[in-house]
């Protein structure tokens, strides 16, 4: 368990009863004007997939699942889904979405090593997107136009939460600063990735930072990526390698760095075979999904996951995740919650 944050003074402007009306007002607000910017369809995801098909994401690759034997298949095991991002691309074959169209889902979680803090819980439960795009939109400024749309969703909520609860004054910066991580290494080479994040939050309070993935200037990657997803090797006009990238708003209540969205432009075959090497992952080649991508069953695309209860946190100006998600806690925290004014649901 992570250190626990507890602003001073803290009372959240919001009882139990009208966070729960609030909550569902972000979650409306947010998707239906995500879903209209990117020609998105909402369709049903699973929750959990069998293993040792290649479809659930493996994270940083060292964190444990939660897994199932099925008695109607031979006990053949499943997998609680950590992200939807091989399972949304295969969906977009199968659907046949077109080039420009793309289609967004509820992804649900469960994660049992997650350090548990103010923004970390054993659930996760994001808005999961994926569009369909076209080899001459693989590139930087491509993303970054799509991050700049996904901002203008973030406002658009903002204002929206703002007219049914005046409480919560706007705060959103007019526009996201984009930095790569290369650049924010050489401006605060003495620090760790969170602390450089939280440096760089707190400067322009909306931040993207591109180049997730892969190896820094100091040996070691900004955070970890895995190698069958978001192109994270590719070379951009900047000489930096990278099309993918974190979202990043400064949370004004607990004065930290709050990652609301992982994303971006999705592997080809040729990255695809670069990363596994890299990674040391070559024997992935022969799973479902990457046999599919192998053999041109797959669109190109761009996608990402948001973060639900991360910006209901944000917009409601909650302290602790377990104010927007009921879960479970360990008893040290609730405690220190109950002393701080935090509300767990």
């Amino acid at each position: 368990m992570r250190k626990l944050v507890h602003p001073k003074n803290y009372k959240s402007p919001l009882d139990i009863k009208r966070t729960e009306k609030a909550i569902k007002l972000v979650k409306d607000t947010f998707q239906e004007n995500l879903s209209a910017e990117f020609k998105l369809r909402r369709v049903t995801a699973p929750l959990f997939v069998l293993k040792g098909t290649g479809v659930n994401d493996d994270l940083n690759g060292v964190e444990r699942k939660v897994t199932f034997p099925v008695k109607d298949l031979d006990d053949r095991e499943a997998e609680v889904v950590n992200s939807l991002a091989k399972w949304k691309r295969m969906a977009l074959a199968d659907y046949g979405i077109e080039e420009g169209f793309g289609i967004y889902t509820d992804m649900n979680a469960i994660r049992p090593d997650e350090e548990l803090d103010n923004l970390h819980s054993l659930y996760v439960d994001q808005w999961d997107w994926e569009q369909v795009i076209s080899e001459e939109k693989r590139n930087l400024d491509y993303l970054k136009k799509v991050v700049r749309k996904i901002y203008e969703v973030l406002k658009r909520t903002e204002f929206v939460v703002y007219e049914n609860y005046p409480e919560f004054v706007p705060s959103l910066p007019d526009e996201i600063k984009f930095i790569h991580a290369e650049e924010l290494l050489e401006k605060y080479p003495n620090m760790t990735p969170k602390k450089r994040e939280n440096e760089i939050a707190k400067e322009f309070k909306a931040v993207f930072i591109i180049g997730i993935g892969a190896e820094l200037a100091d040996g070691k990657p900004h955070d970890g990526r895995a190698p069958d997803y978001d192109d994270w090797i590719t070379s951009t006009h900047s000489g930096y390698r990278g099309l993918n990238g974190d979202i990043l708003l400064w949370h004004p209540v607990l004065e930290i760095a709050c990652e609301i969205s992982s994303m971006g432009i999705r592997v080809n075959k040729e990255t695809l075979l670069k990363q596994l090497e890299i990674s040391g992952s070559m024997d992935r080649k022969d799973l479902l999904f990457h046999k599919r991508l192998l053999n041109d069953e797959l669109p190109l695309s761009i996608g990402g996951g948001i973060g639900q209860s991360r910006l209901c946190m944000y917009f409601l100006r909650k302290a602790h995740v377990g104010e927007i998600q009921s879960g479970i806690w360990p008893k040290r925290m609730m405690e220190d919650c109950d002393e701080h004014g935090i509300v767990l649901i």
